[in-house]
């Protein structure tokens, strides 16, 4: 069980400007995030340590499995933009400092964002709060508990075309009874698209994609029934309740694997000097970058035959399908010898949505001209040997037809 995590602590200085505009500096400082309860000493006493007590929400629940090396960790400050109201757990108090955590595996397998609330004597201050932070020291020590939870075991998403694909999206709150926002967001190109949003403070729902029982159960994973190019983009699944809101962010990409075709079978057959041209085509891929190789092997050449890649490779221009996928083509013209009759030849296309490069290839078999004149002579002699045996014929025939009709004399 992770006990502590070290994590960095970006602190802000807001301040006026000689355009008294106002700027704010971002300080990184080192905190360790410690869980425990009220009373326990800090692991590291030169750091600033953000202690969360037991609480209704175990912050450790939401990353099972893992170790303390296979997380990030990140504290901010967090602004609730001069709106102060009394968060409704027992014991709580008419002001909070709040700060926002996120937990990253580094793997990728899940982002996990809370809020850490500060209890705090001091009144509400007149105005937004990020004009007066509270000074916090190097070795300070600040007892927290956890208000709230999103989690996403998607962060990051790659999908082919025509595919449905599920987001994943989590969330909790302290507090039974929350006046809870949820929405879906897609950021593409600069445009900001809302999927999805319940209320359930007046219960206005709007979009689809996401089901309502599970929403009850505090799922709001979002579905998409079949991906498409233009699903691609950032998905913002987001949690508001006041003063809070909390968001996690999912990458999804389009990736479709190419369809690789040659234009030859498995076996080439060539006359010697016979030239040929030889098509290798990678179709309905995306995204557009793809790798093209041609190799040449001679299997007859025992222990030192490696493939080598051609040089001589050509290759056709970029085209878009209506789907907006893409196809490449890379080819070269083969005009071989004698020698060249056993070799391999072998196309390998290479693309991100591959694990394993696509590897398509042939054998060349080459007839030489002399196999051609023999059986050109070959035939001749045939006839020439036909017409012996038919001039033959005929004399002995001519010969039996003589002596049966002429008298014996003697």
């Amino acid at each position: 069980c992770i006990q502590w995590l070290p994590c960095q602590f970006t602190d802000e200085r807001v301040f006026l400007n000689e355009k008294n505009q106002t700027e704010t500096q971002l300080i990184h400082r080192e905190a360790v995030l410690q869980f425990g309860q009220k009373g326990d000493a800090p692991v590291n006493p030169n750091a600033i340590t953000f202690l969360i007590a037991r609480s209704k929400l175990d912050l450790l629940r939401y990353v099972e499995g893992v170790e303390a090396e296979q997380l990030k960790c990140d504290l901010y400050r967090y602004s609730t933009e001069g709106s102060y109201v009394r968060w409704p757990v027992l014991g709580a108090r008419e002001y909070n400092h709040w700060f926002s955590c996120t937990l990253r595996h580094r793997g990728g397998l899940f982002t996990v964002t809370s809020f850490l609330r500060h209890p705090s004597d001091q009144p509400p201050p007149g105005r937004q709060d990020y004009h007066n932070w509270s000074a916090i020291a190097d070795r300070e020590l600040l007892l927290t508990t956890v208000a709230v939870v999103i989690k996403t075991q998607t962060p990051a998403v790659k999908v082919r075309l025509k595919f449905q694909q599920k987001l994943h999206c989590q969330f909790d709150v302290d507090h039974k009874g929350a006046k809870v926002t949820v929405e879906w967001h897609r950021q593409r190109r600069g445009e900001r698209t809302k999927l999805f949003s319940f209320s359930r403070h007046t219960g206005e729902k709007q979009g689809s994609g996401v089901g309502l029982n599970p929403l009850a159960a505090k799922d709001a994973s979002y579905t998409l029934a079949s991906t498409m190019m233009s699903s691609e983009g950032t998905y913002i699944c987001s949690v508001s309740v006041t003063p809070l809101f909390a968001s996690v962010d999912i990458n999804l990409q389009i990736e479709e694997p190419p369809q690789v075709t040659l234009n030859v079978g498995p076996t080439l057959s060539l006359q010697e000097g016979e030239l040929q041209k030889i098509v290798c085509e990678a179709n309905c891929y995306y995204p557009r970058d793809v790798d093209i190789v041609w190799y040449e092997q001679d299997p007859a050449v025992s222990g030192t035959s490696y493939p080598k890649p051609l040089e001589n490779i050509m290759y056709s221009h970029h085209k878009d399908s209506q789907d907006k996928t893409f196809s490449l083509s890379g080819f070269f013209y083969l005009q071989p010898s004698l020698n060249d009759s056993g070799k391999q030849f072998t196309c390998s296309v290479s693309h991100q949505s591959l694990k394993m490069p696509i590897k398509k290839r042939f054998t060349l078999s080459v007839e030489g001209e002399r196999r051609r004149l023999s059986v050109v002579l070959f035939a001749a002699d045939c006839g020439v040997f036909r017409a012996c045996m038919s001039w033959v014929r005929n004399k002995y025939r001519n010969y039996r037809l003589l002596h049966e009709c002429s008298p014996c004399t003697y």
